[in-house]
C-alpha cells in the first residue's frame, strides 16, 4: 500500500494508469534495440570513434539497402561519409559544389530517409528524446510525413525550402547526421581496456561522457590507471612504464597534464652513461623519434622500471597472503656475477647496471627515488581530469554485467583444474568464487575511492589494484606470473613463459561455460559468455566463437601493436533483433582519409547466431522490467476501482 500510494503520485487517475499500461504493452512489442560489444580499445581513439560513427558498418548497410539502384556507389559513399563526419564533409562539398541549394534539397531528403529507417524500431517518445532542441520539432515532422502523400507534399517541401532559405541547412544536416549516429546504436558495451598502447584513451573517455547509453566491464589496463588515480605507487610506475615502452606520452602529457620533467631529469642524471639497450621503445605507426629523444625515452623507461620493481616488492612484502614475494626479483640478482636465480636455476642477465640499487637491500628507494616518487604521486593524485574519468569508470562500470542472457566480463573467471569455480581469498581471509568473487572485488575497488571507508580496508583496496594487475588468481590476469623483469633482463626466453590459468585452458569446453553461467544465475537456451583480453589470432585461423557458440572472444586487436599478431584490427559483436553478428574490421587509415576520399573501415560480417523469431523488447531484460511495471500499474487500477485508493482528480 505504501508503494501504491507513491505510485499514485505519478499516475493519479484510472485514465493515467491505463494509458501507461497501454504504452508499456505496446513498447514490449517493438523489436529489441541494437547492442554493440567492443573490447580492448587500447587508446585507438580514431578507429574507435569511426566504428561508433558508422555503427560498425550498419549505417553503410542501411544506406545501400535504401538507395541501391537509385544512386551511384560514389554518391552512397559520399552520403555515408557525410553522416560520419558532417561538419568536415560539408565544408569540402561547399568548396566544390556549383549548385549548393540543389545539393541541400537532395541531401536532406536522403538523410531523412536514413533517419526514418534507423528510428523505425523505437517509440516516437524515445526518438523525440534523441532529437536536438533546435530542430526537434522539424525533424519529427519530416520523419512522420512523406512527399508521396499528395496532401502533405507541399507542407514537407516548404519545410525543406525554409530550412535552406533561412541559412540553417548546414546546422540542420549536422543535427540530422548526429541523430542517425545516435539511433543506430541503442546500447554500447565496452568489455574493458580503454587505456594503454594507443595515444587517445582520454579522447575515448571524453566521448563517453556525452554518450547516450553505455557500460564498461573493467579491464586490467583500466584497473591499472584507476589504481594510479587512487595513489598506488606501483600502478603509477606501471602506467608510466607502458607509456614509455611505446613512446606514447600523449595521454599522460596532453590528456592528463602529468609532469614528466622530474622523471626525465632523474633518468638523465642516473643513467646518462647507460645505453639502456633493453629499454629502447617500440615505435608504432607514424611515431618517429630522433636519436636524442629515443635515448632519453629509453633512460626514462629504465628509471621507471627499476622504480616499479622496488615499489611492487614493497607491496608484495606488505601482503604476504598474496604469496607473491617470489616476484621480488631484484633480491634474486647476484650483482657481481650478473646472474639471476629463478626457481633454483641461475640465468645470465642482459646487463647488470643498477646505480640506484644497494645489493644488501635491493628494494629500498634511494633518497632521490623517494623524492621522484613523491612528485609523480602528487601529479597523478591532483589530476582533476583523471579523477573525473575514474569516477565515470566507477559509475558506468563493474567487474561483470549480465545483459539479455549474456555474461560480460573482460578476461576470466578463476577456475580449478577440473573446471569448477575456484575460491579466491580477498580481504580479511574471506573467500569467494564466481559471481560473489566478481561482486566483492568491485566493492573493494570502490572502497579505495570512498572517504568513509575503514582506513585498513581502504589501504588494502589501494594495494589490491596491483594484485588485480598481476596476481595469479586475479580475474583480470589469471596467469602464473607477469614476466616483465625477465623480458627486460634475462637472456633465456624460457623464463618469459607465462602459464595461462585454467579458464583460458578450458574455455572451449561447453560444460565449463554452462557451469559458469549457472553460477551467475543466467538461464535460457540462448545464453553466452562474452570476453575480450586475449587477442584472437584470426590470421592463423583461430575462431573467436568457442564452446559450441556459448563463448565469444571479441578482442580482435584494435591496437596497432597487435595487428601483426591478429591479422585484423578489431571486432564488434552486434546483437540486434534477428540475432548475433560478428563484424571483423580491417585497419583504419585515418579520419582525414575518410573525409576526403570517402574511405571507410573495411569490415566483413559473420553470422554467429540467428534467432528463430525476431526478438522484441519483451524478450529482453527491459521487457522483464516493463512487465513488472505493468503488474504494479494493474494493482494500482484495482486499488482505484475498489475504493482502496482515491483518484486524484
Amino acid at each position: 500500500m505504501q508503494y501504491l500510494k507513491l505510485l499514485s503520485n505519478s499516475f493519479p487517475t484510472i485514465a493515467a494508469a491505463a494509458t501507461e499500461i497501454i504504452n508499456l504493452e505496446a513498447i514490449m512489442n517493438l523489436p529489441k534495440g541494437t547492442e554493440h560489444f567492443l573490447a580492448d580499445l587500447h587508446g585507438e581513439s580514431e578507429a574507435f570513434l569511426h566504428v561508433l560513427k558508422n555503427a560498425s558498418g550498419n549505417i553503410k548497410r542501411k544506406v545501400t539497402e535504401l538507395f541501391a539502384g537509385d544512386i551511384r556507389d560514389k554518391e552512397r559513399r559520399e552520403l555515408c561519409t557525410l553522416i560520419y563526419y558532417p561538419e568536415q564533409k560539408i565544408e569540402l562539398i561547399k568548396a566544390a559544389e556549383t549548385d549548393i541549394e540543389d545539393w541541400y534539397h537532395i541531401t536532406i531528403h536522403r538523410l531523412v530517409a536514413v533517419c526514418r529507417d534507423v528510428s523505425s524500431k523505437y517509440t516516437r517518445s524515445k526518438v523525440r528524446k534523441a532529437l536536438p532542441e533546435d530542430f526537434g520539432y522539424i525533424i519529427e515532422e519530416l520523419l512522420h510525413e512523406r512527399t508521396d502523400d499528395t496532401d502533405k507534399a507541399a507542407y514537407v517541401s516548404v519545410i525543406v525550402d525554409t530550412i535552406i532559405s533561412t541559412g540553417r541547412a548546414d546546422d540542420f544536416i549536422i543535427a540530422l547526421c548526429n541523430v542517425i549516429q545516435r539511433l543506430a546504436i541503442d546500447q554500447l558495451h565496452i568489455l574493458g581496456d580503454i587505456y594503454d598502447r594507443g595515444s587517445g584513451a582520454h579522447i575515448i573517455l571524453d566521448t563517453m561522457r556525452q554518450y547516450h547509453s553505455w557500460d564498461i566491464q573493467w579491464g586490467n589496463h583500466d584497473i591499472l590507471w584507476m589504481g594510479a588515480c587512487a595513489g598506488n605507487d606501483a600502478c603509477i610506475c606501471n602506467v608510466l612504464r607502458l607509456s614509455l615502452r611505446y613512446a606514447n606520452l600523449a595521454t599522460l602529457e596532453e590528456g592528463y597534464g602529468i609532469n614528466l620533467v622530474p622523471l626525465a631529469t632523474f633518468a638523465m642524471d642516473t643513467y646518462g652513461d647507460d645505453p639502456c639497450q633493453e629499454f629502447v621503445p617500440r615505435l608504432l605507426k607514424g611515431n618517429t623519434l630522433d636519436d636524442k629523444t629515443m635515448r632519453l625515452t629509453a633512460q626514462m623507461h629504465k628509471a621507471i622500471s627499476v622504480l616499479q620493481f622496488k615499489t611492487e616488492a614493497q607491496i608484495f612484502k606488505r601482503r604476504p597472503e598474496w604469496m607473491m614475494q617470489d616476484r621480488c626479483l631484484l633480491e634474486a640478482v647476484d650483482y657481481e656475477k650478473g646472474i639471476c636465480r629463478l626457481d633454483g636455476k641461475d640465468y645470465p642477465m642482459t646487463s647488470c647496471h643498477f646505480p640506484t640499487i644497494d645489493p644488501s637491500d635491493p628494494c629500498r628507494l634511494t633518497p632521490d627515488e623517494e623524492l621522484l616518487m613523491q612528485k609523480l604521486h602528487h601529479s597523478f593524485r591532483v589530476c582533476e581530469k583523471l579523477r573525473k574519468h575514474t569516477k565515470m569508470l566507477l559509475s558506468h562500470g563493474c567487474m561483470f554485467k549480465i545483459s539479455n542472457h549474456n555474461l560480460l566480463f573482460h578476461a576470466s573467471c578463476p577456475l580449478n583444474a577440473d573446471g569448477s569455480l575456484k575460491e579466491v581469498e580477498l580481504y580479511d581471509g574471506k573467500r569467494y568464487q564466481g559471481k560473489e568473487l566478481m561482486h566483492n572485488i568491485g566493492m573493494i575497488i570502490r572502497a579505495a575511492f570512498t572517504s568513509d571507508t575503514d582506513p585498513t580496508l581502504r589501504q588494502f583496496a589501494k594495494d589490491y589494484f596491483l594484485y588485480l594487475w598481476c596476481g595469479k588468481d586475479s580475474p583480470l590476469f589469471d596467469k602464473s606470473k607477469m614476466a616483465t623483469f625477465e623480458r627486460y633482463f634475462l637472456k633465456d626466453k624460457e623464463t618469459y613463459k607465462e602459464e595461462k590459468g585454467y579458464y583460458f585452458q578450458l574455455r572451449d569446453n561447453e560444460a565449463v561455460c554452462d557451469r559458469i553461467m549457472d553460477a551467475f544465475g543466467i538461464s535460457g537456451p540462448n545464453r553466452h559468455i562474452i570476453n575480450g583480453h586475449v587477442p584472437v589470432h584470426a590470421s592463423k585461423g583461430e575462431n573467436p566463437i568457442k564452446a559450441n557458440g556459448k563463448l565469444m572472444v571479441i578482442d580482435g586487436g584494435f591496437s596497432e601493436a597487435y595487428h601483426k599478431e591478429t591479422g585484423i584490427a578489431g571486432y564488434t559483436l552486434v546483437y540486434h533483433s534477428r540475432g548475433f553478428q560478428l563484424v571483423q574490421h580491417e585497419p583504419f587509415m585515418s579520419a582525414s582519409d575518410a573525409i576526403q576520399k570517402g574511405t571507410d573501415i573495411k569490415s566483413t560480417t559473420q553470422l554467429v547466431e540467428l534467432s528463430a523469431h525476431r526478438m522484441l523488447v519483451a524478450d529482453t531484460d527491459k521487457g522483464d522490467e516493463l512487465r513488472s511495471q505493468v503488474n504494479d500499474l494493474r494493482q494500482l487500477l484495482y486499488a482505484y476501482r475498489h475504493g482502496i485508493l482515491q483518484e486524484k482528480k
